[in-house]
């Protein structure tokens, strides 16, 4: 659990010191007041890194370094950034490390105002969402997941050489194809686990009773991901020179989000989104907590403004005995979806 938060030098904090409790945190404030700045800290300190800013971005402007300092529990954690020459450091209970260790890594779910545009847009956002969960319950993901990103980036910068021959890059093909049949093999499976229970998540939550599935979209074999990538990337070497960068594989890939059969990206309305992108939101809530046995931090950044008053009701259910904290502008809008106790936390610009 998260006791207290201090930020010094920290986005718009010269320094500021916070306390929360075990259950509903809701942090009110006009906008632009600091309230995902105050999110962004926690989710450094539990994470590794903010989910908008890079690390340089999070140090007050013109100063010259920043810190986070945490409580959990009977632990504390430090995050300490500065911005001549650039570094990050944790200190993990009086121990310092370089990164921040997999097994240091805290569990939080992030729910935010893009997330409702998680159907539209390009396939980019939506593997960002799946393989955000993934790198969260199975850290070999993260690892995999990280090296394929550097792999196709030394392969992308052969393409553009001169005099790069197709057997010199057969042996990156090779390395990329076999992180990549990891990378999709987990993606698939994740996906069969979604799917056992996002139907009944979703008719909960909308009060209809369609169907709601999701199918990772690939122009591969997905069963025999390794040996058909390995294949695409020889048949699509001269493509792959011309264009300067390769064309295929996980990079490339996309979920596709069915509504009784049919495409919702196409076909979903308005409302039918916003139940969707929330009974995604909850099934992930229910997975972390599963595949890790352990509660995450649940950190909503105005997302309450976005939601009728049934979905609000929904959501506020599916937060009970979760440590939460909540953003807004207007507290009485949220505080009413909550019986139990509460604390509130006010910003200031």
């Amino acid at each position: 659990m998260l006791n207290t938060l201090e930020l010094i030098n920290i986005r718009s904090y010269k320094n500021g010191l916070f306390e929360f409790s075990e259950g509903v945190n809701i942090v009110v404030g006009p906008n632009a007041s600091g309230k995902t700045n105050l999110l962004e800290a926690i989710h450094m300190a539990y994470q590794g890194g903010a989910f908008k800013s890079d690390d340089q971005s999070m140090i007050k402007y013109s100063e010259p370094w920043g810190r986070i300092e945490a409580t959990l529990g009977e632990d504390s954690r430090v995050v300490k950034l500065t911005a001549e020459p650039k570094s990050k450091t944790f200190v993990i209970n009086d121990t310092e490390k370089k990164r921040l260790p997999n097994n240091s890594v805290l569990p939080v779910v992030l729910f935010e105002p893009s997330h409702m545009l998680l159907l539209g847009g390009e396939p980019e956002r939506r593997r960002a969402y799946l393989d955000g969960i993934l790198s969260q319950i199975d850290p070999s993901f993260r690892q995999d997941l990280t090296s394929y990103k550097r792999t196709l980036l030394q392969r992308n910068r052969l393409l553009k050489q001169e005099g790069t021959s197709q057997d010199h890059m057969f042996v990156w093909d090779i390395r990329l194809s076999e992180l990549g049949g990891s990378v999709v093999e987990r993606r698939t499976k994740y996906i069969s686990v979604l799917n056992e229970s996002i139907t009944k998540k979703y008719q909960s939550v909308s009060g209809n009773k369609e169907n709601l599935e999701l199918l990772y979209d690939t122009k591969l074999n997905a069963k025999q991901y390794t040996t058909s990538y390995i294949s695409k990337l020889k048949s699509d070497y001269e493509l792959d020179r011309l264009r300067g960068y390769t064309g295929s594989g996980p990079h490339r890939e996309d979920i596709k989000i069915m509504l009784d059969s049919k495409d919702a990206r196409a076909s979903a309305s308005r409302g039918e989104t916003r139940s969707i992108v929330l009974s995604l939101k909850m099934t992930e809530l229910d997975t972390v907590t599963e595949f890790l046995d352990k509660k995450p931090l649940l950190l909503l950044d105005d997302v309450f403004s976005e939601l009728d008053g049934r979905r609000r009701r929904m959501l506020a259910q599916a937060l009970k005995n979760h440590q939460t904290l909540i953003t807004t502008t207007d507290a009485d809008a949220i505080v009413k979806n909550f019986l139990e106790d509460y604390n509130v936390i006010t910003t200031s610009s």
